[in-house]
């Protein structure tokens, strides 16, 4: 058991320097920092982290307890009477006059216009494409390593650290990768570069939205791009905008910065644009510039991002247009969004700057998991009540409840039983699997998504387009979570009814849910990028 707690700590040598007073001036000083890789949820869930949740709860706790007794009473009432005793009541007993009618209805119609034109209108997803590049920017992982060492750019310790890294990381051989990166003595980081390769994935993939769902660029009221590290002027929506002759008063915006969970940032947004504006029809685009991630120095916290991020692009039309429910594929139902900026080792948990030979590249923190499961911990504690099954709810707030109250009972560990699982001490998680049919969790990297798995208590086929979009394009940014719905889609799972949860990190910190519900059966698409090889999948994995 010891070496199992030892397993889940890091240790970090901090504030160094010297005593400046004392018995020991002179001497050197520092601090050993121990930290828990990942918060283990089931015991380290404080009751301060539902608070947020559960107000949503109790608020709607009188509900709860009225309307059940005025049922009951009601129905006591009318079940006592016989149809003849109810109708002569209803009939015969009242008295009616037309003005009273008139009034009635008057008042009637007034309460549900004010009710239907309060209510916002619900957001559909039409459709979505995702992007898959040309055969000649596959890469495997030898032929990665044989790449980096001829451009030169990369000493064998570096490209060693590098190999390791792809060993475990859970990718796949045919990931796409823009060759300028591998180009010797060049910096591949130039605007030209960017921009052509930020025009390949978002051109691509915006064909394919605009000929699936049959709508004209100029239809779009509202265009939404997300792309972190590749920020040109004009901005990659005005090259979109300009691209497809798109109309004058389009509202655009530009999200740069935002990392990889961008991509349900910029579906909020988008949200709150067509309730806003009343425009019809809103495209979203996820992307990320890959020759814009690559980092050419020899500095570890640099090179991880080498490893993982591949190219890959996501076009999303959205639409406000309460007409086009007969043909969407998906409603929006909720947008969670947690930001853990205000701390200062979540906030430089993913940092771009620059090396001691001045070379930018994006810094990956030892901190990024335990921040990660800190802004997970929060989210999932704010969506759960708006998700989960009441039942599930009164359990997880019951075991809370009784830790906060008894905590001397549950200050260690339960052992395990027998079966495999811990005994009744151990706080209740949520078992997420009762509110979701489908899982989309970003496709970081192997070990992120074990973690995931664990401290969820989720099973292998529930992760099971995570590993698969890991495997098969890597680690795509904002855009990994619709290659993973486009995955369930491809596999024919979602049917009608259906709850799709896509969770998303990003620097920051932030960790965002979006969740959707199939508003039809989701046919196999004719058009997907895993259409040549979703039947090789789970098998391909582990293979």
């Amino acid at each position: 058991m010891a070496r199992e707690e030892q397993a889940l700590l890091s240790t970090e040598i901090v504030n160094r320097g010297v005593e400046a007073s004392g018995p020991d001036a002179g001497s050197p000083t520092f601090s050993v920092r121990v930290r828990r890789r990942l918060p283990d949820f089931l015991q380290s869930v404080n009751l301060k982290y539902v608070k947020l949740g559960y107000h949503y709860l109790l608020s709607h706790g009188v509900y709860l307890a009225t309307i059940p007794v005025i049922v009951l009473v009601c129905g006591a009432e009318v079940g006592s009477l016989s149809r003849d005793e109810l109708w002569r009541k209803v009939w015969d007993e009242a008295t009616y006059d037309l003005a009273t009618v008139l009034a009635f209805l008057a008042v009637l119609a007034f309460t549900i216009s004010v009710y239907i034109m309060s209510r916002p209108r619900p957001i559909y997803l039409i459709d979505f494409a995702t992007y898959k590049p040309a055969d000649e920017l596959k890469v495997s992982k030898a032929e990665f390593i044989d790449l980096a060492r001829k451009s030169g750019k990369f000493d064998e310790e570096s490209l060693a650290f590098q190999a390791r890294l792809l060993a475990k990381s859970g990718i796949g051989d045919e990931s796409y990768m823009p060759r300028c990166v591998f180009q010797p003595d060049a910096n591949c980081a130039t605007m030209k570069e960017g921009r052509a390769e930020a025009s390949a994935a978002m051109f691509a993939a915006l064909d394919e939205l605009f000929e699936k769902c049959h709508v004209r660029p100029k239809d779009v009221g509202v265009l939404v791009v997300n792309c972190s590290l590749f920020n040109p002027t004009p901005s990659l929506s005005a090259m979109i905008v300009n691209h497809y002759k798109m109309r004058g008063n389009i509202l655009s915006y530009n999200l740069g910065g935002m990392g990889c969970s961008a991509g349900v940032i910029s579906i909020d947004l988008a949200r709150d644009m067509l309730q806003a504006s009343g425009a019809g029809l809103a495209v979203v685009v996820s992307t990320e510039a890959v020759s814009f991630t690559w980092y050419a120095g020899k500095r570890r916290s640099m090179l991880i991002p080498n490893a993982f991020f591949r190219a890959g692009c996501a076009a999303v039309l959205l639409s406000n247009r309460r007409r086009d429910f007969r043909r969407a594929k998906y409603q929006l139902e909720h947008v969670v969004r947690t930001h853990k900026g205000a701390d200062d080792r979540s906030f430089r948990s993913v940092y771009q700057e620059e090396d001691e030979q001045r070379i930018k590249g994006l810094s990956i923190s030892r901190d990024l998991v335990e921040v990660g499961g800190h802004a997970l911990k929060t989210n999932i504690t704010t969506l759960g009540p708006l998700v989960l099954p009441f039942s599930e709810q009164l359990l997880f707030f019951a075991g809370v409840l009784f830790r906060h109250l008894y905590p001397s009972k549950t200050s260690t560990p339960p052992p395990p039983t027998a079966e495999g699982g811990t005994s009744a001490a151990a706080p209740y998680i949520p078992d997420f699997k009762r509110a979701f049919e489908h899982f989309c969790m970003h496709a970081a990297s192997r070990d992120v998504l074990e973690h995931l798995q664990s401290n969820l208590g989720l099973r292998d086929t529930d992760l099971e387009a995570s590993r698969a979009a890991l495997h098969r394009f890597g680690n795509t940014s904002s855009s990994s979570i619709w290659y993973e719905l486009a995955y369930l889609e491809a596999k024919g799972r979602v049917r009608r009814g259906d709850r799709v949860w896509q969770l998303a990190f990003g620097s920051g910190f932030k960790c965002n849910s979006a969740v959707w519900r199939a508003v039809r059966r989701v046919r196999r698409p004719s058009r997907s990028p895993w259409l040549d090889c979703v039947d090789q999948y789970p098998a391909r994995m582990d293979a």
